[in-house]
């Protein structure tokens, strides 16, 4: 009788913590770039990044650069497109390996989708990432 009423008492004050916890937006996935998935947070991110570099003059290790999209892809916003690498460690590229995976925008900083490198059919090409 002693324990359940310990228990019970458990139970109430765990409640009454969550109960009283302020509820976080958590952030999900919105893009696969093969077995990667980014949330918005990481594409905008990058996409911050590069466009900063892009005003400011700027790269990092050549980046960002113009993507002449020669695989054709039916982007939402009009070029010149240029291209940034989103990291699937979820950190900031700053330099060093690119990784497989790229941010697309054009000059105004206008989000055009992401592109990888994963499953495409040369070494230089690229897919579209696919929405979650």
């Amino acid at each position: 009788m002693q324990f359940t009423k310990v228990a019970s008492a458990a139970v109430l004050l765990v409640s009454s913590v969550y109960a009283t916890a302020p509820v976080q937006k958590r952030d999900s996935c919105v893009e696969y770039c093969g077995s990667t998935c980014y949330w918005q947070s990481d594409i905008d991110a990058a996409l911050n990044q590069g466009y900063s570099l892009l005003q400011s003059g700027e790269t990092d290790n050549d980046y960002p650069h113009q993507y002449n999209d020669y695989e054709g892809f039916d982007f939402p916003v009009s070029g010149p497109w240029y291209e940034y690498p989103i990291l699937s460690s979820f950190k900031v590229y700053t330099g060093g390996q690119p990784g497989t995976d790229r941010v697309i925008f054009n000059g105004d900083g206008d989000y055009a989708g992401l592109i990888t490198h994963t499953g495409a059919s040369s070494y230089d090409g690229f897919v579209e990432c696919n929405a979650a």
